[in-house]
């Protein structure tokens, strides 16, 4: 059994799980979309890197090459979402809004719309690494080291 490989699936189908029930307490509708879908509270992608850093720490050491590698690794990704994703995602919005104030006629007024839902805002960054925290913490009491 893999340790740092279960913490880190677990912690992305956790989270990418509760944006499914979020979206359906807070619209009461269900959206499967949500499941495998990027953007959102909270961040898979924090909560799968960060799940991976701690369970490597907790499994080899915080001192050693192995974290240092899963934690730098971890922070690329968290500031990736919250930078570049976040803003492209955003622009995104902007040209979906312009596409549709085009006129019919316009070569480019049937496109298909571009997905706006891509980074994550820095508290769906925290949410994430916590649940990923959490995630390799338990999963680490649950199944010692012995993984």
């Amino acid at each position: 059994m893999n340790y740092v490989i279960i913490s880190a699936f677990l912690a992305f189908v956790i989270a990418q799980g509760s944006k499914f029930v979020l979206l359906w307490c807070k619209e009461d509708r269900w959206d499967v979309k949500q499941l495998v879908g990027s953007g959102g509270m909270p961040s898979s992608h924090s909560a799968t890197v960060t799940a991976l850093a701690v369970a490597v720490g907790l499994q080899d050491g915080f001192l050693g090459s192995p974290f240092a590698i899963a934690l730098v690794f971890a922070c690329v990704v968290m500031y990736d979402a919250t930078g570049v994703r976040l803003h492209a995602g955003r622009q995104a919005e902007v040209l979906n809004q312009i596409v549709c104030e085009l006129p019919a006629e316009h070569p480019l007024a049937e496109s298909r719309p571009l997905r706006e839902l891509l980074g994550h805002t820095p508290f769906q960054v925290a949410a994430g690494a916590l649940l990923g925290v959490v995630t390799a913490t338990v999963i680490h009491l649950i199944f010692g080291s012995s993984g």
